[in-house]
C-alpha cells in the first residue's frame, strides 16, 4: 500500500496540485521500508539576518518548512510540499549511505536506490551520541558514569561527533574547566578519572568503531508520521523552551540572544520580539562572568521557560539571569516586567487554576509564587540538606560576584552531592491544585499545598530528577536524567515505579523533559541523547520511538497540541554542534 503524508504548514499560502512520488529501494532492488525522506525548498524562505544575524524586531518574516516522512512497507512515499518550485531531498536509512538530490521538480516520479554502507567507521558515525557514550569503558564505576551523564550531558550531547574528536588530556582539562565555568558541577575528586575515561575511551572507539553500540531498529508507526521543521536562529542561538499557545502560535525563546520567536505553524509567518532591557543591565545579566568566552552573546535576561494564563492568554516567561518575571501580551505585543528582590535563576514556570504563576529558583533553593491579583511575590525557601549546604546557599551571592569579577569557578571544590546547589528544576501544577517540583542535585521531589503553604520533600530512589509533569489522575511523572528512565510517583501510596526508555543503550539516555497528554493519557519524553522523541501509552506501558531528522537533536522541552501532535525545539548548547548547525522548531505528527 502506498504511504503518503501531507504537510499542513502554509496551506493557507499555496496548495500545490502535484506531489513528489518516490520509490526507495536498496541496490538489490528490494524496498526500503521506513526510509526517512526530508524535503526542503531549493530556494527556501528564511528569516532575515539584518539585526546581528536575526530578524529586526516586529518585522513580518516567512520561513519555508522542512518536511520529513517515512516510506511504507513497499518503499513508497508520496510527498506534497506546500510551496511552489523545485525541492531538495535527502534519504536516510541506517546501514545505508545518505542519498541527496537537488533541484527536483515537486511533481517528479523518482525511483531511488541506496547503497549499503560497509565502512565500519561510517556505520558507527550514523549512531546517536548515546550509542558512543554507552560504549565507553568506565571500569564498572557506575558512580562516575552517572556523574558524567548528568554533568557532561547537561546542556549538550556527550558522545556526539563534536565531543568524541581527538583531544589530549590537557585539552580535556581545558574543556572541563570551561564547562565548570558555564555551570557544570562534576565532583572534584572524580575529575581526573573522568578526563582519563573520555580521553582514552573516545580514542579507543575511534580506533575500534565496531565497539560502538547500535540504536534500536526503526518501528512501523513511522510510516504514518510526519515531522515538520522551521529553521530559526543561528549556530549561536539556544532555542530553550517553547509554548503552544491558545491562539495557535508557537512561542520559542532564544536563551543566548534574548529573542522571543512567534511562529504560525499554518503559514510559516514569523515575528521576533526582543525582551525588555534595563539601562544598567550587563551582557550575561546577574551572571556576567559566566559566558564571557562565548563568541556571540546578546543576552541580559536569559529567557528560559513559558507558561500561559487561561484567563487572558498572557504568556509568562522566566528570565533566568535576572530577578524578574516577564509577562507578554500576544495581542498588544507588549511586555510587562514584574520584579522581586531575592532569589537566583528563575527557571521552569507554570500557571495554576487560580491564575497564580509558579516558578523554580534554581540557584537559591526556592520556589516562587506570583499573585496576579495583588502583584506580589511569595518565596518558599526549601530545606537545605545539611548545615554545610545552608552556609553555601547563604554565600551564593558572594560566589556569584566573585565569578563576575573573574574568579575561575574550577578553583572551588565540588563534592559528590553538589552541596550548596540542590537546584529546584522542573515544576508542575496537579489537577488538585498542589504544586510539584524536582530538585535535580538533591535527588528529591517536593510538593507545596497552596491551601496552607506547607512544603513536603520526598527523596527519590534515583539520581537527578530533572523535569516533571502530573497526569490526569494526579500521578507525578519524573525524568530521571542520568538513568535512562522515567519514573512514576503515586502520591496515593508513596510508591515509585520505573519505566526504562526503549532508546536507552546500556541504560544510557538522558531524558531532559517529559509531558503528559492528559486528554489521551499518553506520556511524551525527550530522547535528548538519542535524537528521538518517545511516546508511552500510560494504560498499557507500550512505547513508540520517533527518530529526528538531524543528528545532535538536543531537546529540552515538549509541548502537546490539541490534536495530540507535539512540538519541541533543538536546543543544543552550542547550536553549532547540530548536524548542520541549524536549530529548528520541530512539529511531530505521530503515526499509530
Amino acid at each position: 500500500m502506498r504511504k503518503s503524508f501531507l504537510s499542513l504548514a502554509m496551506l493557507a499560502v499555496t496548495a500545490p496540485a502535484a506531489a513528489l512520488d518516490l520509490t526507495i529501494t536498496g541496490a538489490d532492488g528490494q524496498p526500503l521500508a521506513l526510509a526517512m525522506v526530508t524535503v526542503k525548498a531549493e530556494r527556501p524562505l528564511r528569516a532575515a539576518g539584518d539585526d546581528n544575524g536575526y530578524p529586526r524586531e516586529g518585522t513580518e518574516q516567512r520561513i519555508s518548512p522542512e518536511i520529513t516522512g517515512f516510506a511504507g512497507p513497499d518503499g513508497q512515499l508520496n510527498v506534497v510540499y506546500p510551496e511552489p518550485g523545485a525541492v531538495n531531498l535527502r534519504v536516510r536509512v541506517p546501514g545505508y549511505k545518505d542519498l541527496q538530490q537537488t533541484a527536483v521538480a515537486s511533481d517528479a516520479q523518482l525511483s531511488l536506490q541506496l547503497e549499503p554502507e560497509t565502512d565500519v567507521a561510517a556505520l558507527a558515525a550514523q549512531q546517536p551520541a548515546n550509542a558512543w557514550f554507552a560504549a565507553l569503558d568506565f571500569g564498572g564505576d557506575e558512580e562516575l558514569k552517572k556523574m558524567a551523564l548528568e554533568q557532561c550531558g547537561f546542556c549538550h550531547q556527550q558522545g556526539s561527533f563534536f565531543m568524541r574528536r581527538e583531544r589530549s588530556t590537557e585539552e580535556w582539562q581545558q574543556v572541563l574547566e570551561r564547562m565548570i565555568g558555564y555551570g557544570a558541577r562534576p565532583a572534584s575528586e572524580l575529575q581526573p578519572k573522568l578526563i582519563e575515561t573520555f580521553q582514552k575511551g573516545y580514542t579507543d572507539l575511534r580506533n575500534h568503531p565496531e565497539k560502538v553500540l547500535k540504536a534500536k531498529a526503526w518501528e512501523a508507526q513511522l510510516a504514518g508520521s510526519t515531522i515538520t521543521e522551521w529553521p530559526i536562529g543561528d549556530p549561536f542561538s539556544q532555542m530553550h523552551d517553547l509554548l503552544v499557545a491558545a491562539n495557535g502560535k508557537i512561542y520559542v525563546g532564544d536563551n543566548l540572544q534574548d529573542r522571543l520567536w512567534e511562529i504560525d505553524p499554518k503559514t510559516g509567518q514569523t515575528l521576533v520580539y526582543k525582551t525588555p532591557v534595563d539601562p544598567d543591565d550587563e551582557i550575561g545579566g546577574m551572571f556576567s562572568g559566566r559566558l564571557k568566552t562565548f563568541p556571540k552573546l546578546e543576552t541580559t535576561a536569559g529567557i528560559h521557560s513559558f507558561a500561559e494564563s487561561t484567563v487572558d492568554g498572557h504568556i509568562f516567561i522566566t528570565p533566568s539571569l535576572q530577578r524578574r518575571l516577564f509577562e507578554f501580551d500576544p495581542q498588544t505585543k507588549q511586555f510587562t516586567v514584574h520584579r522581586f528582590d531575592e532569589g537566583l535563576y528563575p527557571h521552569t514556570v507554570r500557571v495554576d487554576q487560580q491564575d497564580n504563576v509558579w516558578f523554580t529558583l534554581a540557584l537559591s533553593n526556592q520556589v516562587a509564587r506570583f499573585d496576579r491579583k495583588t502583584g506580589e511575590f511569595h518565596l518558599y525557601t526549601l530545606p537545605a540538606r545539611d548545615t554545610k549546604e545552608e552556609v553555601s546557599l547563604a554565600l551564593s551571592n558572594v560566589v556569584r560576584k566573585l565569578m563576575n569579577w573573574g574568579l575561575p569557578m574550577h578553583w572551588l571544590p565540588i563534592d559528590k552531592q553538589v552541596t550548596g546547589m540542590p537546584m529546584p528544576y522542573g515544576i508542575d501544577v496537579a489537577p488538585d491544585g498542589k504544586v510539584w517540583f524536582a530538585r535535580l542535585h538533591a535527588n528529591s521531589i517536593g510538593v507545596i499545598d497552596p491551601k496552607d503553604d506547607s512544603v513536603q520533600i520526598i527523596d527519590t530512589p534515583f539520581q537527578a530528577p530533572r523535569r516533571l509533569r502530573v497526569d490526569a489522575v494526579g500521578d507525578v511523572w519524573i525524568a530521571a536524567f542520568p538513568e535512562g528512565k522515567v519514573v512514576r510517583y503515586s502520591p496515593a501510596d508513596g510508591s515509585f515505579k520505573d519505566y526504562p526508555l526503549p532508546s536507552a543503550l546500556n541504560n544510557v539516555e538522558t531524558p531532559y523533559a517529559l509531558n503528559v497528554d492528559r486528554k489521551r493519557q499518553k506520556l511524551w519524553v525527550t530522547g535528548t541523547s538519542s535524537d528521538s522523541l518517545l511516546r508511552m501509552d500510560i494504560a498499557s506501558g507500550a512505547w513508540d520511538t520517533f527518530p529526528m531528522p538531524r543528528k545532535v537533536t538536543f531537546t529540552r522541552d515538549i509541548e502537546i497540541a490539541e490534536d495530540g501532535s507535539v512540538y519541541t525545539t533543538n536546543g543544543a548548547f552550542p547550536s553549532w554542534q547540530i548536524e548542520d548547525g541549524q536549530p529548528t522548531l520541530i512539529h511531530l505528527q505521530p503515526g499509530e
